[in-house]
């Protein structure tokens, strides 16, 4: 979750890791460093906050240096102070090391190192690989790459690290597992990073490192990969598709609203060569060699966190409904964890917008491990899902810097209601004229997406009744349940309002206590098969004083009526509708968060890729 940017060649290392390290913000923003090596001495500035107080701090002392490496944090052990924030030295002065990760096994390391004479300064289990790596170079009498080697070794968790040796200039040692950490290759220079946002601007190719994998970048004698084992590889080459655009805000006063109003293009984007209206086809290039099995598939599991379960809800409806294959959802860090069946006749689907998240990735690694067909549907390309599957396909939704996710979602459904649709048919499950039709609403979705935003200033005004109150309950059936627990997901995220997404008739069951006149409740009417019974949860809501905030299909008159306001919708085909009825609420959570004075990019205590359990 933290960000790591390095740098070694002939230009000034610190303009680039300060540039690096806001590139990379969203992955963690509680505190900030650098080091920079300069005639044989390693400085190292740090700050608690964000990438902005490091760059204040340290304006009037510009670190000169052609080797560098920055670190912003997400907090995992030990507070957010200067202290613990990154990078962290040895004992002797002599390293500095910036890590993504945990490690498990740091408190006997310390205990271990503490008996050997080695005094601490943090309370994070980082200073601890810091001064494990140093007690083996000294004992060895190592070159640096040859003690991080070793020293890895002792060390149980994940990691993406880079490391620098103040005796060793023109050197810089990379290693990882469970955490990403990419390459890139320039002009007599390289760049590292947890992911391309920084390197872009400076090189277009990269090479992704793997688990298990040591890098070092030399001046003098290039990039060498090795293994754990001592066994040396040759790292592929990929050339970035990444446009520097993507990565600012063009005129946007936050990330955030910037991705909500570019749906209509990434939908677009994510089904283009897909589907073809006039001839009646859909089909998915990286899953089609599999299609077969799929189809024959006792069950899918689709194993996800956070926004992309919820996608992953609206993916069991679809799949279930249209393709009639059973279909299971799983936070992934539960499933890893309850033993669960699997076996050679299932399928797997892990669904993750960074390709990174850990719990994630450890669930598809289980599922291989009982030989079940693993499939990944990802933003990022080449990122560890997108590797260790057997198959998948990409959302193509671009960079997404706002950490609470918004196209990234939208994205994710518009993949999985291609993939139900071709299931369908590939299944004879599916009428050809209601195939037709869903394929053609489909490709209509990013115009109607256009229309949901031209009710932003509709929306601001009611985020503007609701803003002071303190809970919210959203509320939604069949199709649009998992939108009501993305609605509350994403006021909670960004907003700091608690609230909760229900199915509309379990209200009744318990939440329905909690309705007074203070108490929003947002819901999302647009379902035609069960439209009576929305309209009845409705009345219940109103008859205890509540406020309804009703998501309705234009032309709706009956449950516009009821509501004390009404967000409309054009209208489409049923399982379509989550596509369109999720916009409303972004928007709604976006203006509520911005009246409450919030940060809407970077919401306290979250991180956009969560790459630690």
């Amino acid at each position: 979750m933290c960000g790591i940017v390095a740098y070694l060649g002939p230009q000034q290392a610190y303009p680039i890791l300060i540039k690096g390290l806001k590139r990379l913000e969203y992955r963690g923003y509680d505190s900030a460093g650098i080091a920079v090596l300069h005639g044989g001495k390693l400085k190292a500035f740090k700050k608690k906050g964000k990438v902005q107080e490091l760059e204040d701090a340290v304006q009037h002392a510009f670190p000169e240096g052609s080797a560098g490496i920055g670190h912003t944090r997400w907090a995992t052990h030990g507070a957010p102070n200067d202290l613990n924030a990154h990078p962290h030295l040895s004992g002797n002065g002599r390293l500095a090391l910036v890590h993504n990760g945990i490690i498990e096994n740091y408190a006997l390391l310390k205990a271990a190192l503490e008996k050997e004479g080695h005094h601490f300064k943090s309370e994070t289990d980082t200073e601890v690989l810091a001064h494990l790596i140093e007690e083996v170079q000294k004992r060895g009498g190592l070159p640096l790459e040859e003690a991080v080697r070793v020293a890895l070794k002792r060390v149980v968790g994940a990691y993406a690290i880079v490391v620098m040796d103040q005796e060793e200039p023109g050197k810089l040692v990379a290693a990882r597992k469970a955490s990403p950490l990419v390459i890139g290759i320039g002009n007599q220079e390289f760049f590292l990073a947890s992911d391309a946002t920084p390197i872009i601007e400076h090189t277009r190719k990269v090479a992704y490192l793997n688990d298990g994998e040591i890098a070092v970048v030399s001046l003098r004698e290039g990039m060498k990969v090795r293994t754990m084992q001592n066994e040396f590889q040759t790292p592929f080459i990929h050339e970035l598709d990444l446009e520097l655009e993507s990565l600012e805000k063009g005129g946007f006063d936050y990330f955030m609203l910037k991705e909500i109003y570019e749906q209509p293009t990434t939908i677009a984007d994510s089904m283009r060569g897909r589907i073809n209206v006039a001839e009646g086809w859909a089909r998915l290039g990286g899953l089609e060699s599999h299609i077969g099995r799929i189809c024959q598939a006792r069950r899918i599991i689709i194993v996800a966190c956070g926004t992309s379960w919820h996608s992953g809800l609206i993916g069991e409806y679809l799949i279930e409904d249209l393709a009639r294959i059973p279909v299971e959802v799983e936070y992934a860090s539960e499933f890893r964890y309850r033993n669960p069946i699997i076996n050679e006749e299932d399928v797997v689907i892990a669904i993750s917008q960074s390709g990174e998240t850990a719990d994630t990735l450890a669930a598809l690694e289980l599922a291989k491990e009982k030989g079940a067909l693993a499939l990944g549907l990802v933003n990022v390309v080449g990122s560890s899902i997108a590797r260790i599957t057997d198959a998948g396909a990409y959302i193509h939704a671009g960079p997404e810097i706002g950490v609470a996710s918004t196209k990234a979602f939208t994205g994710q459904v518009a993949l999985l209601t291609m993939l139900a649709l071709i299931l369908a048919r590939k299944r004879g499950a599916i009428e050809d004229s209601y195939f037709r039709r869903l394929i053609a609403e489909l490709a209509d979705i990013p115009n109607k997406v256009k229309k949901v935003l031209e009710f932003d200033s509709e929306i601001e005004y009611i985020a503007g009744e609701i803003k002071d109150r303190h809970n919210a309950l959203y509320l939604g059936r069949g199709y649009n349940f998992p939108v009501a627990l993305e609605g509350a997901l994403k006021l909670k995220e960004i907003s700091y309002v608690h609230a909760e997404g229900y199915p509309a008739a379990e209200m009744k069951h318990g939440p329905i206590a909690l309705i007074d006149e203070q108490m929003p409740v947002i819901v999302i009417a647009t379902n035609k098969s069960a439209y009576d019974k929305i309209a009845s949860n409705i009345q219940e809501v109103k008859a205890r004083k509540g406020m309804v905030i009703a998501v309705v299909t234009e032309g709706d008159e009956a449950i516009s009526g009821m509501a004390d306001f009404a967000i409309r919708i054009p209208d489409t085909e049923e399982p379509l509708t989550p596509l369109l009825s999720v916009i409303p609420l972004q928007l709604l959570s976006y203006h509520i968060a911005v009246m409450r004075g919030c940060d809407v990019d970077q919401p306290r205590n979250l991180a956009k890729s969560v790459t630690v359990e």
